[in-house]
């Protein structure tokens, strides 16, 4: 497969292949488990930008969030 990003109908028929849907690599787990769901709301033109940020990353914008979030605190204590 093509490192390059793909199309939404590229990665369909890529996904719809049984043989593509084996996981890669080792498991990754959290080190932490998720306490609880915090309803965030962000103006468009921002989810826009963390959209953006999130996928230049390759991480969910979930994942992409609580990064940010946590190495702000970091910046902040030090």
């Amino acid at each position: 497969m093509n490192e390059s990003k793909m199309t939404p109908e590229e990665e369909h028929a890529f996904y719809s292949n049984p043989e593509n849907l084996t996981p890669q690599g080792p498991v990754r787990r959290r080190k932490q488990r998720l306490t609880e769901l915090v309803p965030v709301r962000f103006p468009p033109d921002v989810l826009e930008q963390v959209r953006a940020a999130a996928e230049a990353d390759d991480r969910s914008v979930s994942s992409w969030i609580r990064q940010a979030v946590s190495r702000e605190l970091r910046v902040g204590r030090s």
